[in-house]
């Protein structure tokens, strides 16, 4: 951080926004002020009717869900009005309460829905009456006590650090009550939220807790009733919050150094980012130097070593985390939904404390592909993880019993028209590109820009621009990486070839030179009544590289155009596979719309071959026409095979193996599961903790025997087996089984077979029984669980 940069940040104090479109503004904030969302008209045919669909459908479905999952309910036994126990899973379930309302206080702001206002206006009571006189509210204590859920302890804060979650219920519960009183006008769920942090200033502090927030939100909300309030204990406590974290705390959840002195992106990838976007608010706020530059390091660490081409974070599900430098995977990449949004969070604080499009790059990325994954487009399907490779495991599912991402969806959606715009003195930002209206003052002068685009299928944009009267000032328009031979800022990823058109600009028709600052065309001049920006934003079908670094991606490439990264699915191929499918790197592919699929979309067509395996060297190809999709789409027709990374060589494919007795045989097991497929894919672990491929799961089940099952299409003689064990210690809850038998089918009975050697239990190899030859039409493998873990497999082969 130079001498200058630092002066920069002290000069923030003090500094006012014309416009009573942006923020309100304190002592100190950020130097660029965000054009609220309610100031934002958006009409394109992308987000608006997401937008509308998410009030319509996704708000009453998720409150419905609240309803018979027992959530609400919780609310009314800890408020006096029904009687029992606390009623679901989790101790921090009051959290998807307070999002959803939050999410409705936002949609009430772009819809007239008096049956949606009076329904939260009766939670707004409910919680209000469940929250206790001093203002602490958590409603598994308040029913529960002292022998409450075990992650939330016998007193109040005394597992905050860990697994309570207190402080998290309570962060969620002031943006709900910020939204809330932004959108109606109506203290009450703002009251409940000021009495409840007034709770936590009296508890927490320099002479009284020195706990942090075992999972973090608290900071940022903080931040925001600081806003609203004027009151700077808010302020002060958020940054005591991030303070008190560290050194020699877990990072897991980023308590391991001081945050000014944390540089890389580690632990739970929703927490962290949901921290790095309060350093960035506090920082903002505080003019604080050393929170700005950790999380620069930060968001460095994370964009050129540790994020997706899809703009997902958080790379394994152990921990929900962040992984090492270029660890990531493809089929058991997590990329947590909310981890997206909290992305998008941090990225336009970033963007709002240092005016470059770098940050909108990541930011745009993640929003139409790691997020838009994450929802459906009918609005009532959810993914939790969001990988990049599938062998059909995944669907979305309706509700989860940890439903964080649903109700994170419900209130991110109606906000995204806050992202497009945003305003800096005499200097408006054009971020993101749809067809929309939004209104700013410049001095004194009413300013609206109006856009009018198919964006992003096609990246032709039409601004005009209307002062009220002839104004001088700037407008930046924000050129793309993508379309700048740039995916992301760093070396992670890169396009093959470079583009043979560029990004062109034009004011009332008259080309202006493209010169940018930061990412942005920066257009000043007067401006009047009736002008007119336009911009060409080149959509050739580019095909991305990942690092060398990045082992799952090699001899293979992503194909991406504008803003949208693109896979192959399953139903487009008469064979139902995609993994096997190889396209050359020299294939021309050409995108064509299609408008009676998913809405309508552009879907990418090109030439490839198909991969079968005739033997253990030998590798078949067939001619396929290849069809690719937005990845954000996939998942509409069924669970079924996906990738985004193509090969572009036989050897880096999956090519179908050579049919078996195991691989053509009916699965069936004692524990239901979606990878039951696993046993008889015939892909080769690397090792017992080989996630890169599929493996089957008895978790959460333990010390107990249980069963898998192959029935073959006919009779046949076997004589041996041998299985892959899957075991995912240290971290994971499988290890290898206490023991195993092989039982064949003989007329109504399961026969042990009588084994010529030892049962083998071995770990990253296969371990094989051979037995005297019997003739079945049914073969089941027994597994005694350990005692204290479960246990799987990856692969079930028989002789």
């Amino acid at each position: 951080m130079t001498g200058r940069n630092i002066l920069a940040i002290l000069l923030w104090l003090g500094a006012r926004m014309a416009g009573a479109q942006t923020a309100p503004l304190q002592a100190g904030d950020y130097p660029i002020q965000p054009v609220l969302f309610n100031a934002v008209k958006l009409q394109d045919h992308f987000w608006a009717p997401r937008i509308k669909t998410n009030h319509e459908v996704t708000i009453p479905f998720t409150l419905g869900k609240c309803e018979s999952t027992g959530r609400i309910k919780n609310f009314e036994i800890a408020a006096g009005r029904k009687t029992g126990v606390f009623g679901t899973e989790f101790p921090f379930d009051d959290t998807d309460v307070y999002k959803i309302i939050e999410g409705a206080s936002y949609s009430l702001q772009i819809f007239r829905d008096p049956a949606l206002e009076a329904k939260v206006d009766t939670l707004v009571e409910l919680i209000g009456n469940a929250q206790e006189p001093d203002g602490y509210i958590y409603t598994n204590r308040t029913i529960m006590g002292a022998k409450g859920h075990e992650w939330a302890g016998t007193k109040r804060w005394e597992k905050e650090a860990d697994l309570s979650h207190e402080l998290y219920n309570i962060g969620h519960l002031i943006e709900a009550g910020v939204a809330h009183y932004h959108a109606t006008g109506k203290r009450a769920l703002l009251e409940i939220s000021i009495k409840a942090a007034d709770r936590v200033c009296a508890d927490f502090g320099p002479d009284k807790l020195h706990t942090y927030s075992g999972h973090q939100i608290i900071e940022l909300a903080m931040a925001k009733l600081y806003k609203v309030t004027g009151d700077k204990k808010y302020l002060e406590m958020g940054k005591f919050l991030l303070d008190v974290r560290g050194p020699g705390g877990d990072a897991y959840n980023q308590a391991h150094k001081s945050v000014v002195d944390q540089h890389e992106a580690v632990g739970h990838a929703v927490r962290a980012a949901y921290m790095y976007a309060g350093m960035a608010d506090i920082a903002a706020l505080t003019s604080d130097a050393r929170y700005i530059k950790a999380i620069d390091d930060i968001w460095e660490d994370a964009v050129y070593k540790k994020m997706y081409v899809t703009g997902g974070i958080g790379s394994t599900g152990n921990g929900e985390a962040f992984g090492a430098a270029y660890e990531l995977p493809n089929m058991s990449a997590y990329n947590e939904t909310c981890a997206s949004i909290a992305n998008v969070y941090w990225n336009y604080r970033l963007f709002l404390l240092h005016g470059d499009a770098k940050y909108y790059d990541v930011l745009e990325r993640t929003l139409y592909n790691a997020f838009l994954s994450g929802v459906s487009l009918t609005g009532d399907r959810f993914f939790y993880p969001n990988p990049l490779e599938s062998h059909g495991q995944h669907q979305r599912s309706p509700w989860f019993s940890c439903a964080c991402c649903p109700s994170n969806v419900t209130r991110f959606v109606p906000s995204i028209g806050g992202y497009f715009y945003a305003q800096k003195d005499q200097s408006l930002y054009v971020n993101l590109y749809g067809e929309s209206t939004a209104d700013f003052t410049v001095g004194k002068t009413p300013v609206t820009l109006k856009q009018k685009t198919n964006y992003p299928w096609e990246g032709d944009i039409q601004i005009e621009v209307t002062p009220a009267q002839a104004a001088m000032f700037d407008i930046r328009v924000r050129i793309p990486g993508w379309a700048q031979d740039t995916p992301m800022a760093g070396d992670l990823y890169s396009f093959r070839d470079k583009a043979t058109a560029q990004p062109q600009v034009s004011v009332n028709g008259k080309a202006v030179p493209l010169t940018t600052d930061k990412g942005y065309a920066v257009l000043n001049r007067k401006w009047k009544k009736g002008d007119v920006i336009r911009i060409a934003l080149p959509m050739p079908v580019r095909r991305v590289v990942g690092n060398t670094h990045i082992a799952a991606d090699e001899d293979k490439y992503a194909y991406q155009r504008g803003p949208l990264v693109y896979c192959a699915e399953w139903p487009d191929y008469a064979e139902k596979k995609v993994l096997n499918i190889v396209v050359p790197d020299d294939a021309k592919v050409q995108a064509v719309y299609t408008p009676d699929l998913f809405n309508g979309v552009y879907l990418l067509q090109t030439k490839g071959q198909t991969t079968a395996r005739a033997s253990e060297t030998e590798i078949k190809t067939q001619p396929v026409d290849v069809t690719l999709i937005p990845y954000f789409a996939w998942a509409h027709r069924g669970a079924g095979e996906m990738t985004v990374w193509i090969p572009d060589k036989a050897g880096a494919a999956q090519p179908t193996p050579a049919p078996t007795i195991a691989s053509k045989s009916k699965l069936s097991a004692s524990h239901k599961a979606r990878t039951l497929m696993a046993l008889n894919d015939q892909m080769v672990p690397r090792s017992s903790n080989d996630q890169s491929i599929i493996f089957y799961h008895w978790w959460p089940l333990k010390d107990t025997v249980q069963w898998v099952q192959y029935d073959f299409e006919k009779p046949a003689r076997v004589g041996g087996s041998q299985v892959y064990w899957f075991d995912d210690s240290p971290f994971g809850d499988c290890r290898l089984p206490l023991g195993w038998r092989l039982l064949y089918h003989q007329g109504e009975q399961w026969l042990p077979v009588k084994n010529t050697a030892p049962y083998g239990v071995d770990k990253d190899r296969y371990s094989g029984v051979s037995f005297e030859t019997v003739t079945t039409d049914a073969l089941r493998l027994e597994v005694t669980l350990p005692k204290e873990h479960s246990a799987g497999i990856l692969e079930w082969s028989v002789q």
